[in-house]
């Protein structure tokens, strides 16, 4: 469970890093995102999250 507070956490930081460092970068990739369709971002969400658990099952398999 802590690994799971621990990976929360670094999402978190990421996040923080993209805001601090690049806050126009991050205001117009939202102003962007609020343009398109849900159908899109859904896919895109599907690939992200697909992604990710490939990711993890490589890092912790």
């Amino acid at each position: 469970m802590s690994d799971l507070w621990a990976a929360l956490c670094l999402v978190f930081v990421v996040e923080g890093m993209m805001l601090f460092a690049a806050p126009g970068f991050w205001k117009r990739n939202a102003e962007q995102m609020l343009a398109l369709p849900l159908s899109t971002l859904r896919r895109i969400g599907a690939a992200v999250l697909a992604l990710g658990l490939v990711a993890l099952y490589f890092v912790r398999g």
